[in-house]
């Protein structure tokens, strides 16, 4: 078949490989000039199997009215006149049950996982070349509230098969020497060894590269303004998609399947097809700050739980990314935002990085209220979903692809998880 895959982030261009590999002709089409130029560009590089947890959970809803009109909060939420805001917000709240935040917890495990496998593999078979450490990830705690709430969730990640090893402030040091400044103000922690980190952008730009000598084709600087469909009913199908090139002239691509992954803005995309997708940006930060003193900076990945901030070596640099402002689709930086990574990060590490030099990234994260992207059919016979993936796009992104990969070719992805359209 042909396909039309919109977006080259990492979801959309693990889609184009693993197609390709089953025998498809591919067209990506993206917007920017190169591959991973958008959220897949600047995240905080996790491949957080254990840190899969969604957004709601029971003690969510108390924690964002406590941040309300903060900048520097870790979760802001600013209210807007916006229908799909408020209705994601809504559905937001009705899955911070227990019963819900089990079952969510379990979906985004089980993809999580089996994406890690499917990254592993990937890079021996493809040979791909990017900056990454397989170190683990680990949690600290430097409020007992904080750590104590977490216990339960390191317990159900352990009954899924993603060890959270419960650790003492001791521990937390050996393992990671650079948080010896602040050895007396931690509580404890937990330690996951077979987790990993990694540039996403490096990641995704070589597999772009292995995927067009493979035969995929990317139109880079062409904007898919429309999809056109045909049909009426159970036949409706999508014949062809709309762009514009970048000489500006319009240009319809025919294909027998087309799969979505234009994260934040697939919502509005699909919107006039009937397709409503909850999907709403979470506007993250990153902060990557050249390191100074390679002994004082840190080799494993971290999160600091109690702001929401994950901490990632790329070789000569850190990466710290995290926080998220609700507050539509814009990208403009919140300079409140900015300093609270530089303050937190040189408390944390004080004489690692050189903070005089920071170099600012804000990405939107595609995030849904369960957490849980969409993966698998639409309503439509041939175009599928391969979005909503959160801050999880580059821990789930590579399993997603190989799953949607299937899903079009007519088989059964390997992983159980909860894919549109296929009960």
């Amino acid at each position: 078949m042909k396909v039309i895959v919109l977006g080259s982030g990492i979801t959309g261009t693990a889609a184009a490989w693993f197609l390709r590999q089953a025998g498809h002709e591919v067209i990506v089409i993206e917007r920017q000039p190169g591959a991973a130029q958008e959220t897949t560009f600047g995240n905080g590089s996790q491949i957080s199997v254990s840190h899969s947890e969604p957004w709601a959970n029971p003690s969510a809803p108390s924690k964002i009215l406590k941040w309300l009109g903060k900048d520097d909060a870790p979760l802001l939420y600013r209210f807007r006149a916006e229908q799909l805001q408020w209705e994601w917000g809504i559905r937001f709240l009705l899955e911070c049950t227990p019963k819900r935040t089990a079952y969510n917890t379990r979906q985004c495990v089980a993809m999580s996982d089996f994406s890690k496998k499917t990254l592993r593999a990937l890079r021996q078979e493809a040979g791909i070349e990017y900056t990454h450490l397989s170190r683990g990830i680990m949690h600290f705690y430097t409020d007992k509230a904080d750590y104590e709430s977490s216990k339960a969730g390191a317990t159900l990640m352990t009954s899924l098969g993603c060890p959270r090893n419960t650790i003492s402030p001791d521990e937390v040091v050996r393992i990671e020497p650079a948080l010896s400044p602040v050895r007396d103000k931690l509580i404890g922690g937990d330690f996951t060894p077979d987790d990993e980190h990694g540039d996403s952008r490096e990641f995704t730009i070589a597999l772009s590269e292995k995927a067009a000598a493979h035969g995929v084709e990317f139109r880079f600087n062409t904007t898919a303004t429309r999809l056109l469909k045909e049909g009426t009913g159970s036949a409706a199908r999508i014949s062809a998609v709309e762009t514009i090139t970048p000489t500006g002239e319009f240009e319809v691509i025919e294909g027998d399947a087309f799969v979505i992954s234009l994260g934040s803005f697939s919502a509005p995309f699909l919107k006039p097809l009937g397709i409503n997708l909850m999907i709403y940006p979470a506007k993250g930060y990153s902060a990557t700050f050249p390191v100074r003193d390679p002994d004082k900076a840190p080799y494993v990945s971290l999160i600091d739980a109690g702001y929401k901030l994950v901490f990632s070596r790329l070789g000569n640099k850190l990466r710290v990314g995290g926080t998220a402002e609700m507050n539509s689709y814009g990208r403009q930086l919140n300079e409140a935002r900015c300093q609270a990574l530089i303050r937190r990060t040189s408390e944390l590490f004080p004489d690692a990085c050189d903070y005089d030099q920071p170099h600012f990234w804000t990405g939107l994260r595609p995030m849904t209220p369960s957490n849980i992207p969409y993966i698998g059919k639409s309503k439509y016979r041939n175009l599928f979903l391969n979005t909503g993936h959160g801050t999880l796009g580059w821990t789930m992104g590579c399993g997603s692809g190989r799953s949607i990969a299937d899903i079009v070719s007519g088989r059964l992805p390997e992983v159980d998880f909860e894919f549109c359209g296929m009960k």
